[in-house]
């Protein structure tokens, strides 16, 4: 029988070492660090959904690019799209992320929130995040 073992980043074990930073970039000393792969991994992503493609010098296909929904007519149709796009976009450049749930509400009229849980390939970590539109 074949045993999965759970890895956990070493930069996990040492609490003093940051991983990455935090947003919003509201900290006294402007950059605040965060010292888990957890929470690394949850800014990255926010990071990515909220830039646009071509936003980014030197990488120009870097953004997941959701903004651009925001002028859309909401319907049925175009949450099955942006929940497509999504999935895709996490599949191609965040391929240890396995996304659980994705939920798209409507809040107000051309408002949306998109929830989404998930959780890292061969790790412990699990997590959610809430963007609004």
């Amino acid at each position: 029988m074949p045993i999965n073992p759970i890895q956990i980043n070493p930069l996990d074990l040492n609490p003093s070492a940051a991983v990455g930073i935090s947003l919003p970039f509201n900290a006294p000393s402007v950059f605040k660090p965060n010292f888990t792969t957890k929470d690394d991994i949850k800014y990255n992503l926010i990071n990515f959904f909220l830039t646009n493609p071509g936003e980014r010098p030197m990488n120009p296909t870097f953004g997941g690019g959701i903004r651009a929904f925001i002028f859309q007519q909401i319907s049925e149709n175009s949450f099955d799209f942006l929940k497509e796009n999504i999935q895709n976009k996490i599949s191609t450049n965040f391929p240890r992320v396995n996304v659980q749930n994705l939920e798209i509400v409507v809040l107000e009229e051309n408002s949306i929130r998109i929830n989404f849980t998930y959780n890292i390939t061969n790790s412990n970590i699990e997590d959610e995040i809430i963007i609004t539109l």
